[in-house]
């Protein structure tokens, strides 16, 4: 007989005893959350940020804001709207209040006469408009009600009113919706953008609003967009980007711009350099100095060479118009922000692998790194006071909130704490030569590794193709090495972070020497005695599934390939991608340059010699990379009877996200790997 005391005791210490760790699996995408968007109150006192999370029930991701003390305390979330999302935090210049966008629908108001009644929220079309809140959280109140929603925002100094990026509407004001939507009509050179869908001639521009009467008024026009608007410290003037010229489509001659704020105001172009100051790719708007006399920006190469060339941290005077670069230093630098003084910049610069925080002297160019080690900044914010915080993480760690101090990194936040009750794989830097070259990757062996064992391996290939694996969580790797594989990823010539001759090494060369170092890669993990040559396979999604064509067209000793958003036809992406500009300046045209394309489409025009069961995947409306090239090389392989499969993923753009969608990518890649690496022929 037990003693029913007794029982409880030991009921008790077993549930104090916490659970072993169990492996990484797909069951945890939708426990993963996504932190984002930093900004301190001018005070430094708090933080606000958003952070995405997986809404099970209704299928989708969705946002919400949080706050926190810059001690760490009072954590606290700030909205929980199920059926919409909340971004683009911003505290307001006296630190009472906080705007964001959000596609909510606005506040019901009942009709006179029928209280209690009103319009049905279902019925409401998501739209982002800028929303305003106190800091503490609690009712808010729509600041905005354009037709078309709004894209991007800024407070004003004084607080009383916002720039917003708002997009021409489709129809006049008080025009009702067409039972059927009306012709696409376009004359644009790209007439198309993933995302966005087919580009008519309506443009973004720029308007100023009063955030206590909503009252908007339209600064800027013109058949060109305006973009990442900045509004001065001392309020006189808004920086933003644009395209100008007689066709804005057919170059990348990004500029910035300034404008009194007001209507009529006459535009001044700040920036003269031929080529792109402040591509809105990178991510990086325009930052003020504190006296309002400069603006710290990114400058890339002439558009010969497009991504390649890496973007480096520039500075122009505001009233010279006079820039230059500050610290010259051949890799990437994102996100700059001025420190309160005005002598420093603080900003983002991508090395090998890693890209970390560094403060940099505005003046000389000197810099200091800020956050050390094998990890990947993502993005910082910096206060009135001087306090920093980074958005970044590591190889086992998704993207968090930290303090940067003189002793370190402090978390502030810490939402994905359930990843401690999981064995996670360990990455390690690998390099090797190929070709002569010196390359590096990173090496994800399986949980459990054993020395001296073989393992099933696979290969990934990044997109970008100017983009680089780096010392971030990835979830992918880590499900694959909980079920036994190891993962090799390469950073081919043609990465980011090694350099502008290191990148350009592949332009209008794709699938040539990029092939070669990622299979040296494999190679070198064979060498170590890890992974198994029988029981090799590779994948990536956009140009990594490019890329996965071109090394199955040229090397048959993998046994299985997933490629995603992939084209090998390049004939056929000329006008049908977003991309025609791009071509154009790399490739030339179909036409007349007829060596460049055949070379692009090596996997597409000698798909014979493919052996390798190859299952290709694309997303339905997706205009970056479009189904055609997956469903190209899909028909070729099952024309020749190579196991072959084809997934589309229904009404979605260049990047996945349904959570259901995810996961099922995930799991079917798991079982093709399964079928052609594990299980007996």
């Amino acid at each position: 007989m037990i003693v029913p005391c007794l029982a409880a005791t030991t009921l008790a210490a077993q549930a104090a005893t916490p659970a072993p760790p169990t492996r990484f699996g797909i069951a945890d995408l939708d426990r993963l959350a996504d932190v984002a968007e930093p900004d301190l109150s001018a005070d430094g006192a708090a933080l606000v940020y958003s952070v995405s999370t997986v809404n099970r029930a209704e299928d989708l991701a969705q946002t919400d804001l949080w706050r926190v003390g810059f001690d760490g305390s009072a954590r606290k979330r700030l909205t929980n709207t199920p059926k919409s999302s909340e971004s683009r935090p911003l505290w307001s210049p006296d630190g009472k209040s906080i705007a964001y966008l959000s596609d909510a629908p606005p506040p019901r108001k009942p009709e006179v006469g029928k209280e209690g009644e009103g319009r049905d929220d279902e019925e409401e079309e998501e739209i982002s408009q800028v929303w305003l809140m106190p800091a503490a959280g609690g009712a808010a109140r729509r600041v905005t009600s354009f037709a078309s929603g709004v894209d991007d925002y800024v407070w004003s100094p004084d607080g009383k009113r916002v720039a917003v990026i708002v997009r021409d509407p489709e129809r006049p004001a008080g025009v009702p919706e067409p039972k059927n939507p009306p012709p696409i009509v376009t004359t644009r050179y790209q007439f198309k953008e993933d995302g966005t869908g087919y580009l008519d001639g309506r443009r973004t521009h720029l308007y100023v609003v009063d955030i206590a009467t909503g009252r908007a008024e339209q600064i800027t026009s013109g058949d060109h967009d305006e973009l990442l608007p900045a509004w001065s410290p001392d309020g006189k003037l808004i920086a933003y980007v644009s395209k100008r010229g007689v066709d804005p489509d057919r170059h990348l001659n990004y500029d910035i711009y300034v404008v009194e704020p007001r209507a009529g105001a006459s535009e001044r172009q700040l920036t003269t350099f031929p080529g792109s100051d402040l591509d809105p790719y990178w991510e990086t708007r325009p930052s003020w100095s504190p006296d309002s006399s400069r603006i710290a920006y990114l400058q890339s190469g002439e558009d010969k060479w497009i991504y390649y060339a890496p973007w480096q941290l520039a500075v122009v005077d505001v009233a010279s118009g006079k820039a230059r670069l500050v610290a010259p230093i051949d890799r990437c630098v994102t996100k700059p922000h001025w420190s309160p003084d005005g002598r420093h910049l603080y900003a983002l610069v991508e090395r090998s692998r890693v890209t970390l925080v560094e403060k940099i002297d505005a003046d000389s160019g000197e810099r200091a790194e800020l956050t050390h080690g094998n990890r990947f900044d993502y993005d910082l914010a910096v206060s009135g006071n001087d306090r920093v915080v980074v958005l970044g993480g590591d190889d086992a760690h998704p993207y968090e909130i930290s303090a940067v101090e003189p002793q370190g990194l402090r978390a502030l936040t810490d939402h994905n704490a359930f990843l401690r009750q999981r064995t996670l794989a360990s990455v390690e830097p690998i390099a090797f030569r190929s070709d002569g070259i010196d390359v590096e990757g990173l090496l994800v062996k399986p949980v459990g590794y054993q020395p001296g064992k073989r393992y099933p391996t696979i290969l990934r290939i990044h997109g970008g193709p100017v983009y680089q694996f780096s010392h971030e969580f990835m979830a992918d790797w880590q499900v694959y090495a909980a079920q036994g594989y190891a993962v090799v990823a390469v950073n081919p010539r043609g990465s980011s972070g090694r350099g502008f001759d290191f990148a350009r090494a592949i332009y209008a060369d794709w699938g040539n020497v990029d092939v070669k170092d990622v299979v040296a890669g494999v190679e070198h993990v064979i060498g170590m005695g890890i992974a198994d040559p029988q029981r090799l396979g590779l994948g990536g999604w956009s140009y990594g599934g490019i890329l996965t064509n071109a090394v199955i067209a040229r090397d048959t000793r993998f046994k299985a390939a997933i490629s995603g958003a992939g084209a090998s036809n390049m004939y056929a992406m000329y006008g049908h991608d977003q991309y025609v500009r791009e071509y154009t300046l790399e490739l030339g045209t179909p036409w007349k340059d007829r060596e460049q394309y055949d070379r692009a489409s090596y996997p597409f025009l000698h798909a014979d010699r493919i052996t390798t069961p190859t299952m290709f995947q694309c997303a339905q409306d997706d205009f970056n990379v479009p189904c055609l090239g997956a469903e190209q090389m899909y028909q070729a392989l099952r024309a020749q009877n190579v196991p072959t499969q084809l997934v589309v993923y229904p009404g979605q753009n260049h990047q996945l996200t349904v959570p259901s969608y995810l996961s099922d990518r995930l799991t079917r890649n798991l079982a093709w790997y399964d079928r052609y690496l594990k299980e007996t022929p």
